[in-house]
């Protein structure tokens, strides 16, 4: 599409035409003050999969319509990382200062019922987004994490990935239109004012955040999907077809290190932490580890540890 963001675009020019994506550029972790510097100089300075940075930031520019987006070049762990930082700006900053300052705005005397009630239907609101934030964290991102780690979860992702926004949606413009056509404004309206105009900006946001997921994250987390069925289907197709050679029995450096764990009687938990190292990816290591050596046993994997000197007997939790 013309007239989108390119890599040699300098990011400070970005910023002056759409003030929005101040709010993207720190979700991927980039500070102010980066000066003349090209987008591509500034993600490589700050640590950012620059394609999936201007991705996103096209895709917010050209009005987020609703339609699944290229993402060839989309790095997936980037992307995830990105919309749990926008969890955490939703949860922990935008809708608690909504709610400070509509606490400041209505009249919350006794006698005012309808100030009540709308402070009720704005915290069961705010509920509702912890509790469909928490079902992606907990339930979607996991699951996404899995497949970074190379792994081919044994579910059809799609359900996970699914739309569940329409309800979170709706509730915004309920609680605008109760203040708009309901809440009886008596005094300067200039407070009120600019929480109604505050939700609206959140809904505009929330919006954005559904479409990125929708259509960038849900996208890429299917190809990444396909990827890791297609690699595992070639190592089957290899390991079957083949006569394991030396080379195939030849651990990494890290392999070996979970090599000498196993043998000495450590949990997939202890050596994770021990290694720095997520559960999932240790998980994935112990597969590797039992298709080089077609060894699936901890028993199994100690006498190798032992027999090829990785530890010594007196270190084996027999």
């Amino acid at each position: 599409m013309a007239g989108q963001y390119k890599p040699t675009d300098k990011l400070s020019f970005v910023i002056a035409n759409d003030y929005r994506l101040l709010q993207i550029m720190s979700r991927f972790g980039i500070s102010l003050g980066f000066g003349e510097k090209t987008i591509m100089e500034v993600c490589r300075q700050c640590g950012v999969d620059a394609d999936t940075f201007i991705t996103v930031i096209n895709y917010v520019k050209d009005g987020a319509e609703d339609h699944p987006q290229h993402v060839e070049h989309v790095n997936v762990s980037a992307v995830l990382n990105y919309l749990k930082q926008t969890h955490r700006y939703f949860l922990d900053y935008l809708l608690p200062t909504i709610r400070f300052n509509l606490l400041n705005s209505i009249d919350c005397s006794v006698q005012n019922e309808i100030a009540f009630l709308v402070l009720k239907f704005f915290d069961e609101y705010v509920e509702e987004v912890r509790k469909h934030m928490e079902y992606e964290e907990n339930t979607v991102f996991s699951y996404v994490q899995q497949l970074i780690d190379g792994e081919v979860v044994d579910i059809e992702g799609g359900h996970l990935l699914s739309r569940h926004h329409s309800s979170i949606e709706s509730k915004l413009k309920e609680l605008k239109k109760l203040f708009i056509q309901y809440y009886p404004q008596q005094e300067n309206n200039e407070k009120l004012n600019s929480v109604i105009i505050s939700i609206y900006q959140a809904e505009e946001e929330l919006s954005i955040h559904c479409l990125v997921e929708d259509n960038i994250f849900s996208p890429a987390v299917r190809r990444l999907e396909h990827h890791n069925k297609q690699n595992r289907s070639t190592q089957s197709d290899k390991s079957s077809d083949e006569t394991p050679t030396a080379a195939d029995e030849q651990l990494s450096e890290r392999e070996k290190e979970i090599v000498v764990c196993v043998a000495k009687g450590m949990a997939n938990k202890e050596i994770a932490d021990k290694l720095f190292l997520s559960i999932n990816t240790v998980t994935t290591h112990r597969r590797n580890i039992a298709r080089k050596l077609h060894i699936h046993s901890s028993a199994g994997i100690t006498i190798y540890a032992i027999v090829n000197k990785l530890v010594t007997l007196e270190e084996v939790n027999m």
